[in-house]
């Protein structure tokens, strides 16, 4: 029997969305904290048949279950037309519970999901974090296979990662009918994996993909619909000095960037090494925010004048300041655009992580191994 491993997400008392990627471990945690719940399995063949001819029926199963209070429809992505009779039970059974996954929000976006007008709250999923995972986690093994719980748990996580990229790219878009040419969305992919922790420039990439525009502003939709990744956007509130427009890409697990980016004679291995370490540091300030109280979105910075902060975390009780570098000394020039960044903004805090292995102090800005750092980061508490 495999090891459950206790996660810091938290259910709303009312009913609500859980949003994540395939394989982060939103039905096995379900299946943990709500054992009794009634489960709609919409990945079986049988049920997703019941309820895509009969959306209906999920009334039906209410009714005849009185005692029931708890309900969870799995992947209600496959089924959009379910929206409208989920509506209906919450306006009607007040004392019950919905809850409803989903790996993907394109149907639900066009096939109806605000016609819940907020009767569900939206919540996100994400792979583990350093903290949940204690001892067993590996900074080594991160960098390399990423945070999906289905990988980590794997006897051969490597397999299973290339299995899972495989199978996005089958169920999820191919079967689906997402895209005409899924020759064209696979170099697309591994096209994007260049883009990982940079500023996106789609014209680029589709002459690389050979195809247009427009396709590729198509495809990157899809990513983000998926929640296979997602753009970072440029902090500039109170703006003194002239700022980047374009947001940053990012794939949501560092395990799926090292799988999808060729590698070469010309690649260095700091190079990839180095965004792989950045979006690993993201991927759980993302998590972070989602799973703490209040409301706290992540950014970046980025002056037309070169100066750049690779993070800033900005909400209601929160501001801060980071940069990840994977390099195991600290330089000088490593602080420059921290100071810079604290120069216009004396509100925030600042913090270095680093790939050495001691806390240090270098002028009065903190400086961290990532270890640590990852290790440290938990809901409702800043390191």
């Amino acid at each position: 029997m495999k090891k459950f491993t206790e996660r810091f997400f938290s259910a709303p008392a009312d009913s609500f969305f859980i949003f994540g990627p395939r394989g982060t471990g939103k039905s096995t945690w379900l299946k943990k904290t709500f054992p009794d719940a009634y489960r709609v399995d919409l990945l079986d063949d049988r049920t997703f048949r019941n309820h895509i001819a009969h959306p209906e029926r999920i009334k039906q199963i209410v009714k005849a279950n009185p005692k029931t209070t708890r309900y969870i429809i799995d992947e209600v992505q496959k089924a959009p037309a379910l929206l409208d009779s989920i509506h209906s039970l919450i306006e009607e059974y007040k004392t019950h519970q919905f809850i409803l996954t989903g790996s993907s929000a394109r149907k639900l976006r066009r096939g109806g999901v605000n016609l819940l007008a907020g009767r569900a709250l939206l919540t996100h999923f994400h792979p583990f974090m350093a903290a949940e995972l204690g001892i067993d986690f590996s900074i080594d093994a991160a960098l390399k296979n990423g945070l999906i719980p289905l990988v980590v748990s794997a006897n051969a996580p490597g397999k299973t990662l290339a299995t899972y990229i495989t199978l996005y790219l089958k169920e999820e878009v191919k079967e689906e009918g997402l895209v005409r040419d899924i020759g064209a969305f696979a170099r697309f992919l591994e096209a994007i994996s260049f883009s990982h922790g940079s500023i996106l420039n789609l014209s680029n990439i589709a002459r690389e993909c050979q195809v247009s525009r427009k396709i590729v502003e198509n495809y990157l939709s899809i990513i983000e619909d998926l929640l296979l990744g997602y753009k970072l956007p440029v902090f500039a509130k109170r703006a003194k000095r002239a700022m980047t427009a374009q947001s940053k890409f990012y794939l949501f697990d560092a395990g799926v960037y090292c799988h999808l980016r060729p590698r070469g004679p010309l690649d260095s291995p700091d190079e990839i090494g180095g965004t792989a370490l950045e979006g690993l540091v993201l991927q759980h300030l993302k998590a972070w925010c989602d799973y703490s109280d209040g409301q706290v979105d992540c950014y970046f910075w980025r002056s037309r004048g070169g100066s750049e902060v690779d993070f800033v975390l900005y909400g209601e009780d929160h501001f801060h300041a980071m940069e990840v570098k994977s390099s195991k000394q600290i330089h000088p020039k490593s602080l420059k655009s921290l100071k810079t960044f604290l120069s216009d903004y004396p509100e925030a805090s600042a913090m270095l992580i680093y790939g050495g292995t001691e806390k240090l102090m270098v002028d009065e800005i903190p400086c961290w191994p990532v270890e640590d750092f990852l290790l440290e980061l938990k809901p409702n508490h800043w390191p």
